[in-house]
């Protein structure tokens, strides 16, 4: 068997209204002071963000105005609000992009270098950045387990990330009942990318026996639990199933990483403002295809998982899934403008964790093939 090296660390509390037993039993981490960073929005209408300021025994500050795609000008504002208040923690509350930008806040308000600087040098976050806490709202990002933020810079035309250990949340509670209230159209989205990062981290060059069983457990149970939430939102086991998955494929991407397919949604996202999910959805029919030629047999593992259709051709098997979820898109209904060439350009990141390794014709043939 092959050696690896996997590592996480993150203290995890799971269950359902676990965030109070939490919150108390962390509250040294937690420190005096805090600053919860949030998107607002439902988390205030649903009286969630009231709730969890209850919950929290320190001095309080909240920033409540994170975008689904944050910008450094948001994060900016809640590291001011940090910085003024000689805040001892940041706590992420709400989808992936709300716990990317609390890292964030963590990393600027310990630190002089303006916030972009980090993301356009690659800067690794200081080792004072302050403790992170994060309580995921949706099951998707795996974000509570990782060891990077990705934020963008509209002015500037880039999403990427801020990376490196310090990063990592210290504490993260993952509470399904949050997700219950979730609208079917995100929860579809985000429970699409629990899908993408295992299937990534599946055929990953980085892979490993433990990341591929962790891989196989999430893939199978997005397979039985997305279609079940299509039929029936309110299944409270299946969201709760799809929580876990969410969560344990968060390992994998911390240590695995992902692939091709999330490396061109970051450019993709920021010039047609749409939503990660969508973006990975409209890209992956063209990447399955591509990745079957070079790993052919992992690919036609995971469609075999998630319970695809039987085709030679795995992108129809792909599409077919994901017409009957009706979450079937291409890159033109995003409204993208981009050329092939104008978005080879743009690819961010180390593609070195792919099969495939041609990023101009890797570029052109996704370009192409999700028309």
């Amino acid at each position: 068997m092959e050696s690896y090296e996997f590592s996480s660390p993150t203290k995890v509390y799971f269950g359902n209204e676990i965030v109070k037993k939490a919150l108390h039993k962390e509250k040294e981490i937690i420190g005096e002071r805090t600053l919860i960073v949030t998107t607002g929005g439902s988390l205030i209408r649903l009286g969630y963000l009231e709730e969890l300021k209850n919950y929290i025994e320190s001095e309080l500050y909240v920033y409540v105005d994170i975008t689904p795609d944050p910008d450094v000008e948001e994060i900016r504002e809640a590291i001011a609000i940090g910085k003024q208040n000689n805040v001892t923690s940041v706590i992420g509350f709400g989808g992936g992009s709300a716990i990317d930008a609390a890292k964030a806040t963590a990393v600027g308000v310990a630190s002089d270098v303006d916030i972009v600087e980090y993301l356009l040098e690659g800067i690794e976050p200081p080792s004072d950045t302050l403790p992170i806490i994060a309580i995921p709202t949706t099951a998707g990002t795996g974000a509570e387990l990782t060891k990077g933020a990705i934020v963008s810079s509209r002015l500037k035309k880039i999403k990427s990330g801020i990376r490196g250990e310090k990063i990592t949340p210290s504490i993260a509670i993952i509470d399904p009942t949050y997700t219950f209230s979730v609208p079917s159209n995100i929860t579809m989205e985000t429970g699409f990318d629990v899908f993408a990062h295992a299937a990534e981290s599946y055929c990953s060059v980085n892979a490993n026996e433990y990341s591929r069983m962790l891989s196989e457990k999430a893939i199978a149970i997005v397979g039985e639990s997305l279609p079940e939430l299509f039929k029936d939102i309110d299944n409270h086991v299946a969201r709760e199933k799809m929580s876990y998955a969410s969560h344990i494929i968060g390992y994998n991407v911390r240590n695995i990483g992902n692939c091709l397919p999330h490396r061109m949604q970051y450019p993709l996202g920021v010039e047609t403002h749409t939503s990660h999910g969508a973006g990975l959805i409209a890209l992956y029919p063209a990447w399955i295809k591509y990745e079957s030629v070079v790993n052919e047999k992992h690919v036609q593992k995971i469609l075999d998982l998630l319970g695809c259709i039987k085709d030679e051709d795995p992108s129809v098997r792909i599409r077919d899934w994901l017409v009957k979820l009706e979450i079937d898109r291409n890159i033109t209904e995003l409204g993208n403008t981009l050329t092939a060439e104008e978005l080879n350009k743009m690819v961010s990141g180390n593609l070195a964790n792919d099969r495939l390794y041609d990023k101009e014709d890797i570029v052109r043939i996704i370009y192409e093939e999700s028309m």
